[in-house]
């Protein structure tokens, strides 16, 4: 089996901005990263050593996208962030899909918020901006590969 990242493609469209941040978008060698927010499951422990266990119906997660620093995409992401923050009608509407179209995963990303403007660096090397989301809800489903 092979992976390899020009197979994968992470759209988001939302409120001034449709682009794909992966292959062709002059992404980090880092990528991008689906992160959940919190843990799955809660055990508690009674006072007798009996024990639960409850599951936490919290589907949320952080992505990050990280892309060089000459990427274009760069000003695409912050004139939508800037449009975005005029109002809390454009604010957590944006959507993501992002897929792996040799592996055959699939991720949609439901609800997602920029979390903070990017930290910007100038530096002896160009480096990368990290872009990073909160969405509310991610579907993923992992495939098999070919």
């Amino acid at each position: 089996m092979t992976y390899s990242f020009l197979n994968i493609s992470c759209l988001m469209a939302g409120p001034g901005i449709a682009s794909n941040l992966a292959a062709g978008a002059a992404a980090a060698e880092e990528g991008i990263t689906l992160e959940p927010t919190t843990e799955k499951n809660v055990m508690t422990i009674g006072a007798d050593g009996i024990g639960q266990h409850s599951l936490v119906a919290d589907d949320s997660c952080k992505v990050t996208v990280r892309l060089l620093k000459t990427s274009p995409l760069n000003a695409i992401l912050m004139a939508a962030f800037d449009a975005q923050s005029i109002s809390s009608a454009l604010w957590g509407i944006n959507t993501f899909t992002l897929s792996d179209s040799a592996r055959g995963d699939f991720s949609v990303i439901q609800q997602a918020a920029y979390k903070k403007r990017p930290t910007l660096t100038y530096a002896k090397e160009g480096g990368m901006m990290e872009w990073e989301f909160d969405g509310i809800q991610v579907n993923s489903i992992l495939g098999g590969g070919l």
